[in-house]
């Protein structure tokens, strides 16, 4: 307010400003005390309010005393026992002289190897399947394709097995894949050409955990266990068979004792391992009974597992 308008106010509207402004003072002053008293407040952690666990801030870890490392003789790579190649090189003058070096002078011999891969890129044959009319009857002639290169995919057995070994061994995509094999050997193959690769690839695949499977279920000792998998957002579940020289796995959507009796197939083992579920019992003359034991393990429970074991895999 400006000194006229408080030369134009009353003696009563002074009083009534003045106490007004020591309201508004009074105030201010209880605001200003609850704010300092909050700056000596702990700050809120997950610890001590409802701020979220993510919210909290993790304290530095002291710093250790940093360990003496103990030095120890060098070691250097192994020089491979049969190179492909071998490169003798001699020096053709002396340093120091500037006449011409002998090669009887120089016998000893320095050895290192240098290890590179060569330019991977892909190996196109072209196929010209010849025709015509025999000379002699008239009959039409035709010349047969050559073992492994039939017609139709042009693609071959070593293409086929590197993307099937990448996809289920790596996980690598179909997209990836196609980004691999164009960057890595200058091969373009397109997610479509893959995904008829790994069609094909189901019958020989087949055909062996078959082979597999007889041999699981013909021997005297199985062990065996099951545990849950999803399958394209479905909970199915995942079945081993081991025995001493082979593992026979199966994807089921069941947890229940005829997924054992459809892979035995009528066959009695002489002795069976596993848990005590109720699905794994009665399959063979002796259970012999153990605690929850992964897929991986089943054979070596069986105390007749090996490490070279094949493995085949069936899905429903």
């Amino acid at each position: 307010m400006t000194p006229q308008a408080l030369d134009s106010l009353s003696k009563q509207e002074l009083i009534a400003l003045i106490l007004a402004q020591q309201e508004q003072i009074r105030q201010l002053m209880a605001r200003v005390a609850e704010l300092e008293a909050k700056l000596n407040l702990p700050p809120k952690t997950p610890s001590n309010s409802s701020l979220p666990p993510s919210k909290g801030q993790k304290a530095n870890q002291p710093e250790k005393a940093k360990k003496l490392r103990k030095g120890r003789p060098g070691v250097a790579r192994k020089l491979a026992e049969n190179p492909d190649c071998i490169r003798d090189e001699f020096a053709a003058v002396c340093l120091e002289c500037g006449k011409a070096a002998s090669l009887s002078d120089q016998l000893e011999v320095y050895a290192y190897d240098h290890v590179d891969l060569p330019e991977i890129k892909p190996v196109v044959t072209r196929v010209n399947i010849h025709s015509g009319a025999c000379r002699h009857c008239g009959k039409r002639i035709v010349g047969a394709p050559p073992a492994g290169m039939l017609p139709g995919s042009p693609f071959g057995p070593g293409i086929a097995a590197l993307a099937i070994y990448l996809h289920t061994r790596h996980m690598v995509s179909y997209n990836r894949l196609v980004e691999m094999f164009k960057g890595l050997f200058g091969l373009e193959i397109s997610e479509g050409a893959i995904a008829n690769i790994f069609s094909r690839a189901h019958t020989p695949f087949a055909a062996e955990a078959g082979r597999i499977d007889a041999e699981v279920r013909a021997a005297a000792v199985i062990a065996s266990d099951e545990t849950s998998a999803r399958v394209e957002g479905q909970t199915c579940w995942q079945w081993v068979f081991g025995s001493a020289t082979a593992v026979a796995h199966r994807i089921a959507a069941s947890r229940g004792k005829a997924v054992v009796s459809e892979f035995l197939k009528d066959a009695t083992p002489e002795v069976w391992v596993s848990d005590r579920l109720g699905a794994q019992m009665n399959h063979a003359t002796a259970h012999q009974s153990a605690s929850p034991i992964s897929c991986a393990t089943a054979v070596t429970q069986s105390r007749l597992g090996t490490s070279s074991s094949r493995q085949a895999s069936t899905t429903c």
